[in-house]
């Protein structure tokens, strides 16, 4: 994969990411409403199904750029942590699809179960999926391996590459999202909402950090090409 078309991935993802959460925040109090009884989650997904199914498919497909994204970036260097990078960022994009994707996929099935005479089934079966593919793997998973990953990019490639603001913004978002690692845990004398937040304010500003990586690559990309034209002229 081209530098262009690693940034291209790089800033359609945090637009769509973005985008699709705002959908979804708007439609259906996501991530709120995960904190209400499975009932009235169902409840809620089924009043809006279809928009709630395209946000969760837009997160999805968001979530999934990272892993061309980790290996468009895994060549700019061919140091020790940037060849661990390389999957441990195909690997992060890989748990939050399969988290996110229980949404468009299982349940339907079990909202219009809930609406039935007998909605124990399908409650119990939701909470067993978020615990399982939300919390522990989608979000939980997403969390260790998305900080990982943009841990050893800045490991990697150091102020050389963008300067210390870049590595800057990278460490801080990177910490941001770690905290939300923590909210399951139910740690005492914690409140959970500040964590959320925390780890809400991480994820904007790691996509304000991914959007200002393809932006340097862009701008070093023109750059070299601006110096092979310079030095052909020359001879």
């Amino acid at each position: 994969m081209n530098t262009r078309r690693t940034a291209a991935l790089m800033v359609a993802a945090a637009v769509l990411v973005n985008v699709a959460f705002t959908v979804l925040a708007v439609v259906f109090d996501y991530p709120d409403v995960l904190q209400r009884p499975a009932g009235e989650v169902l409840a809620s997904f089924r009043a809006s199904q279809l928009t709630v199914t395209v946000g969760f498919l837009g997160l999805a497909l968001g979530a999934a750029m990272l892993a061309p994204v980790a290996v468009g970036v895994g060549r700019l260097s061919g140091s020790r942590a940037m060849r661990w990078a390389v999957p441990v960022g195909v690997a992060a994009a890989v748990v939050q699809v399969v988290g996110l994707l229980r949404w468009p996929l299982l349940v339907p099935g079990w909202a219009a179960a809930a609406a039935g005479p007998d909605p124990a089934g399908a409650t119990e079966a939701f909470g067993v999926a978020h615990r399982v593919l939300g919390t522990l793997i989608g979000e939980t998973g997403g969390y260790l391996l998305t900080a990982a990953w943009t841990g050893l990019v800045l490991a990697a490639l150091g102020t050389a590459f963008a300067g210390r603001l870049f590595v800057a913004l990278g460490a801080v978002s990177t910490v941001l999202v770690l905290v939300g690692v923590l909210t399951p845990l139910g740690i005492p004398l914690v409140d959970p909402d500040l964590l959320d937040r925390a780890n809400f304010v991480g994820y904007v500003l790691w996509s304000g950090w991914l959007v200002v990586f393809a932006v340097v690559l862009l701008v070093q990309q023109h750059r070299r090409a601006a110096g092979r034209v310079v030095a052909g002229s020359v001879r």
